[in-house]
């Protein structure tokens, strides 16, 4: 590839290029509008705007008049005007189908077979960048669907005709750092919004967090699916939005970015790609090779039940879903796309639904059918596995093992890491809300919403969660485990196990609890434990607990990660989390506007909870592959105590949270004394 070489500078931002305009008649472009420079005040520009040059010119010189090869060229837009005239092909650049891989000419030219449905794309080398638009998506595919989407209530993909003379594809020259081995990349997942609202909250917290984050200009952000939720309409919005954070945007399709009434998968994301781009594609930063693949097989068919382990898949017709596999042709792709990555270089797979997770280990829906032959395909490569879907964050490494994989999908132990990334939307923009306006909506397994950064340096890299609205240093909630606490959280899971309206009144609420920074003697005698749900720990986290000051003592994981199930329920739950999911004010918002959206609240496509009394949401974090307990010393005297949580990293990163907690031999009165008073 014909490349010179550039400095190393991985925080510094790429010069804003000229927008291409659509002239002459023979040119168009993948995009839906042309981009043009942007006018606005948005917090930061776009890298370089512009977009793929589709030419449609019978007249035009080919080398291959077959009407079943795509020919185009990868050329340097020097001048970023989008237009190839002029420019220089670029040599050793892949460009592929989602099926077939080739590699440009010494002119930058290349030939690929053609299918109808196919998306052609170029695969970003190192140290080049492709345009985006104005909203920061990139553009670096073609969609080749002749006769456009059946009648799809998102629209879907308009026909795109027949087959163009010529797709080119631009790219530039990164700036000083971007073929330098050092990057930082934003991956998250599951923004989910599906109404106005909710998009107002992803804006003020995961946007609000993104635009303060420091060298993400070349790598950008990757986000893993659920960009919507179900409603594709609200995508301008979602994107103009995502945009104002100024980085290049790329995008996983998820289960709740589907063309919900598409009767087959192929064309279940046609929407997504007009608005998004492919959903099966690579591209390399620095030494790293990313790999976006679709697991969401939808409608899944009878035919991808035939081993009998996917019964969710027997009825499309009357009940469609999807099911977590890749198909045949995408792990075909997979096998000629990293046929041409070096070995030694780091491979990033991601992927909306998990390979694997802690959180689904016994579903073969929210799991990967052919996470086997992905792993036969890496092994002996520098590899990590990203995803989402799950709504909790999961830190997993080399040799994890958990019970229910071996059944579900056939995976043993882990041959590389695999992380699920959290989701900003939390647990789906629920629970009550914080004193920024907006949902706690504490994942399902006590982690706050949040997204990661990947720190990358050839093919080692730092992996960090950032809690939304939150500094880095705080990384754990702490909390006591008590057998009151134990109690009061059997009572209420148990009524809303049962209950049949949002009209009842649970059986105990807070104010039953009383203060959960107060044990009695007899408490702590009885099993009291310091619970740290440390929200991105892992295998490799070391606990320690300091009381008063003493000697740092090491903390037990509920979960070892050596074979076992997940360990559920009030000895293994997060009472930090817990306590505020099993009792939602929210649900007591009422109005006499006569609004019937302003009474309790909404969730998911439109169902509403409340308007009643505060009561358990749906998720509880009564299982988390990060939790770390310190049973307290049962000789621990009454008064007040302090422990120094510290969390140690696999990267000597610590992390300290301070906990004031009393003990006492009975419970304080919690009101007001009036009978001291006399005021009985």
């Amino acid at each position: 590839m014909r490349a010179k070489p550039v400095s190393k500078n991985v925080r510094r931002h790429l010069g804003l290029g000229a927008g291409v305009l659509l002239g002459a008649s023979v040119l168009t472009t993948a995009s839906t509008q042309a981009a043009t420079t942007p006018t606005d005040d948005r917090a930061a520009a776009p890298t370089y705007v512009g977009a793929v040059e589709v030419v449609r010119d019978v007249a035009a010189t080919t080398r291959s008049t077959a009407p079943q090869t795509l020919r185009g060229k990868v050329f340097h837009d020097a001048d970023r005007d989008g237009r190839s005239s002029g420019d220089e092909g670029v040599e050793g650049v892949t460009v592929s189908n989602g099926r077939d891989v080739v590699v440009t000419d010494e002119d930058g030219d290349y030939e690929l077979p053609v299918f109808d449905g196919m998306s052609a794309f170029v695969t970003q080398p190192s140290g080049w960048q492709v345009p985006v638009d104005e909203d920061g998506v990139a553009q670096f595919s073609y969609h080749h669907l002749p006769a456009g989407s059946p009648q799809l209530r998102f629209g879907g993909l308009e026909p795109t005709g027949p087959l163009p003379t010529a797709v080119n594809f631009p790219i530039v020259e990164g700036d000083d750092a971007a073929q330098d081995a050092a990057t930082r990349c934003a991956v998250l997942a599951d923004v989910q919004t599906y109404n106005g609202r909710e998009l107002g909250f992803a804006r003020d917290g995961l946007l609000a967090d993104l635009v303060q984050e420091d060298g993400l200009a070349e790598c950008g952000a990757l986000m893993l699916g659920d960009v919507a939720g179900d409603d594709l309409g609200l995508y301008p919005r979602i994107k103009e939005v995502l945009g104002a954070s100024g980085l290049p945007l790329r995008f996983v399709p998820g289960n709740h970015d589907l063309d919900l009434d598409a009767t087959d998968a192929a064309h279940s994301f046609d929407t997504f790609k007009r608005e998004l781009g492919p959903t099966t594609y690579s591209y390399d930063v620095a030494d790293v090779h990313y790999v976006v693949m679709n697991n969401v097989k939808y409608p899944c068919t009878p035919e991808d039940d035939a081993d009998g382990t996917r019964p969710h898949c027997a009825d499309p017709v009357n009940a469609p879903t999807y099911s977590g596999q890749l198909g045949d042709e995408q792990v075909t792709w997979l096998a000629n796309d990293l046929a041409r990555v070096p070995e030694d270089k780091l491979v990033v797979i991601a992927t909306h639904i998990p390979m694997v997770s802690f959180a689904d280990q016994d579903s073969t829906k929210h799991q990967t059918k052919e996470v086997d032959e992905v792993h036969e395909l890496l092994e002996g490569r520098p590899a990590l596995s990203v995803s989402g879907h799950t709504h909790s964050t999961e830190r997993m490494n080399t040799g994890d093992s958990y019970a229910g994989w071996k059944t579900a999908v056939g995976v043993d132990e882990l041959p590389f890491p695999h992380v699920v990334a959290g989701a900003p939307s939390g647990d789906w923009y629920s629970g009550d809300l914080d004193v920024e306006g907006r949902p706690m909506a504490l994942q399902r397994d006590g982690a706050r919403p949040g997204y990661l950064t990947l720190d990358v340096d050839g093919s080692e890299y730092v992996d960090t969660f950032h809690a939304i609205g939150e500094p880095d240093e705080k990384q754990m909630a702490v909390s006591l485990n008590s057998p009151r606490w134990r109690d009061w959280y059997t009572t209420i899971t148990e009524w809303a196990a049962t209950r049949e309206g949002w009209d009842q009144a649970p059986p105990v609420n807070v104010n039953d609890l009383g203060d959960p920074g107060l044990v009695t003697t007899a408490d702590v005698a009885a099993d009291t434990w310091l619970t740290a749900n440390v929200w991105y720990g892992s295998t490799d986290t070391e606990v320690e607990v300091s009381i008063d000051g003493g000697d740092a003592q090491p903390a037990t994981r509920t979960q070892q990660a050596a074979g076992e199930a997940a360990k559920t329920g009030a000895q293994f739950a997060d009472p930090a989390a817990a306590t505020r999911q099993l009792q939602v004010a929210r649900f007591g918002f009422e109005s006499t506007s006569g609004d019937p959206a302003a009474q309790g609240y909404e969730l998911y496509a439109g169902s509403e909870y409340g308007p009643g009394p505060a009561q358990p949401g749906n998720n509880v974090a009564d299982r988390a592959t990060h939790l770390w307990q310190y049973r307290l010393p049962s000789g621990l005297p009454e008064g007040v105590h302090r422990a120094e949580v510290t969390a140690t990293d696999s990267f000597g990163r610590e992390r300290t949270e301070t906990h004031v907690f009393e003990v006492r031999a009975e419970l304080p009165q919690q009101s007001f004394r009036s009978d001291v008073f006399g005021t009985e």
